[in-house]
């Protein structure tokens, strides 16, 4: 694969942040490129890279054609790992999603382990190891993203990952699906750390209009939160930056050495927030890099990779974009790291483009700790013992 090189970057305590890299092109030789401004991944060194990298499927009720072609276009030598919160009963989503994936796994003997978000054994597994942030008050593991993500990267950890990414069900290009899961490894195999994430930035987001295809730069919620986020930065730095383009990068992966570390939102700010909190984590004093030692003396590279593929996925209408937002930008307004004059500034900002009427309305996301602490081996037991719902397919 070829990139243009990351020679650009910014450094803000112990988090490398890299300028976009655009992709060049998706299949080369590997002979060595000889400029300074290109970057030539081997193939070889991406197909080996993606035997470790767990590929996440967080879904609930998406339509099953769009399901079966993201798991098609998911490199074979990647694990597949499906977490689920379509509805159990009646039309029973979730039948129809397994009977999907095992016929999915019938002809191509892909590996794939399968669970619902509201599995029994697994809500038992969070519950008996201490980790109840994630379950509601029936002990029931809580409806959302975030949720879906930390079992999925749990599940990641279980078979032995050394990465997990993350890719949505509701991508109408399957293409775009197989381009994601290798500019991942590409991000991996550029960067010096162990605690590395890589982000992607569509090429583009084509809406249909009455001339056509118009292919967008920048999706609406995303040009706001980058904003806000540059201006976060800018705030602790005293220098303006547009650094940050992927503030809302649902499409993201990350060593699970970093993933370990990381705190979990919930709702539309799960992407947002892991900016904030890496911000926080190299700023703040004190308890707050404790447990980040090993990380913070190696440095947490963020790689931001251009697709060459353009991004179609389901449109759900303006109320869903200004919740969006709203999350978006209450996980900036609340960190530690914002100030009173930033956050004057969100305020004013939704209160224009009428996302809020009153700030009271900007609650604070829930957040979900770090999931390192919890011992994988006895959790993966308890869920194999316990689960209603889970599929484990292997060759």
């Amino acid at each position: 694969m070829l990139l243009e090189a990351p020679i650009y970057k910014e450094i803000f305590g112990a988090l490398i942040i890299h300028e976009v890299q655009k992709v060049l092109k998706l299949d080369t030789e590997t002979e060595t490129v000889q400029s300074s401004v290109i970057q030539n991944i081997p193939r070889e060194d991406i197909y080996k890279t993606l035997k470790e990298l767990a590929i996440v499927v967080p879904l609930k009720n998406e339509k099953l054609q769009l399901l079966d072609g993201v798991l098609k276009a998911i490199p074979h030598k990647s694990p597949i790992i499906i977490v689920s919160g379509s509805d159990r009963e009646a039309p029973n989503r979730y039948k129809l999603e397994m009977e999907l994936v095992k016929h999915f796994y019938n002809l191509t003997r892909s590996r794939v382990v399968m669970v619902h978000q509201k599995d029994v054994g697994v809500a038992e597994a969070f519950k008996k190891l201490d980790y109840t942030e994630i379950l509601d008050e029936d002990s029931n593991v809580r409806s959302g993203k975030g949720e879906g993500m930390i079992i999925g990267t749990m599940l990641a950890k279980a078979i032995g990952a050394k990465y997990v990414g993350f890719v949505d069900a509701d991508n109408y290009i399957p293409g775009s699906v197989n381009e994601y899961v290798k500019d991942y490894a590409a991000g991996f195999l550029m960067s010096d750390s162990e605690y590395t994430m890589v982000r992607l930035s569509w090429r583009h987001k084509p809406k249909v209009s009455k001339r056509g295809l118009y292919f967008r730069k920048w999706g609406r919620v995303s040009e706001i939160t980058n904003r806000f986020l540059n201006l976060l930065m800018a705030e602790q730095t005293g220098f303006e930056t547009n650094i940050i383009v992927t503030g809302n990068a649902g499409e993201h992966a990350m060593s699970i050495k970093l993933a370990d570390l990381m705190e979990f939102s919930t709702g539309y700010s799960i992407e947002p927030h892991q900016w904030t909190y890496l911000l926080e984590k190299v700023s703040l004093e004190g308890e707050h890099t404790n447990s980040f030692k090993d990380a913070l003396e190696q440095g947490i590279e963020i790689f931001q990779i251009e697709t060459l593929n353009p991004h179609i996925h389901e449109e759900k209408g303006q109320e869903h974009i200004k919740e969006m937002v709203k999350m978006s930008l209450a996980t900036i307004y609340h960190s530690p790291l914002c100030t009173k004059s930033l956050r004057e500034r969100i305020i004013r900002d939704m209160k224009l483009h009428r996302v809020i009427e009153d700030e009271k309305e900007l609650e604070a996301p829930r957040v979900m700790p770090p999931i390192g602490n919890i011992d994988v081996q006895k959790w993966m037991q308890i869920v194999k013992k316990k689960s209603d719902t889970l599929l484990i397919l292997e060759p």
